[in-house]
């Protein structure tokens, strides 16, 4: 019973420090983008079997790169986000949904970086994540709406 109880009341501090941190971004900045993934960074640190500061590290790390996908930091939490990714697959109570959700995100900032060289390459993967997600879980919002938003870029982009 003591167990349940702290594992409890950990949850609960974990997720007020990423309601806080979050609650930072109703105006994003690239600054205040950078400022959350550094408290989740910290929040990931003291809650280290925790899925949910991993996540949102991966996505606000994506959701900086896709709006300065040739900033000098770009890069580096790119890769950053590849390892949270490949390490959240390693977690037993991750989220497939999720972790597809955040693979096609990842690929298609790729996309957005370099559209000539990169749309062909990661086209067919972030389709095929957004739809696997989707069909791990329908009610997977962020799918929605990132697959949504692809398939927009991409018609703007071929004019079809």
């Amino acid at each position: 019973m003591t167990t349940s109880v702290v594992i409890y009341a950990q949850q609960s501090t974990m997720q007020g420090l990423i309601g806080q941190s979050l609650a930072k971004l109703q105006q994003p900045t690239s600054e205040s983008i950078l400022n959350c993934i550094a408290e989740m960074k910290r929040i990931d640190d003291m809650f280290p079997d925790s899925i949910q500061p991993k996540f949102q590290i991966a996505l606000q790390s994506l959701n900086y790169s896709v709006m300065n996908p040739h900033a000098p930091q770009t890069e580096n939490l790119l890769k950053e986000t590849e390892e949270t990714i490949a390490k959240m697959e390693n977690i037993k109570h991750a989220d497939p949904s999720d972790i597809c959700t955040l693979r096609g995100f990842l690929y298609m900032v790729r996309i957005v970086q370099n559209p000539g060289k990169n749309g062909q390459r990661y086209y067919l993967e972030v389709m095929q994540d957004y739809e696997k997600a989707l069909k791990l879980n329908p009610d997977n919002q962020l799918a929605k709406q990132l697959q949504q938003k692809f398939l927009e870029g991409m018609k703007q982009q071929t004019g079809k």
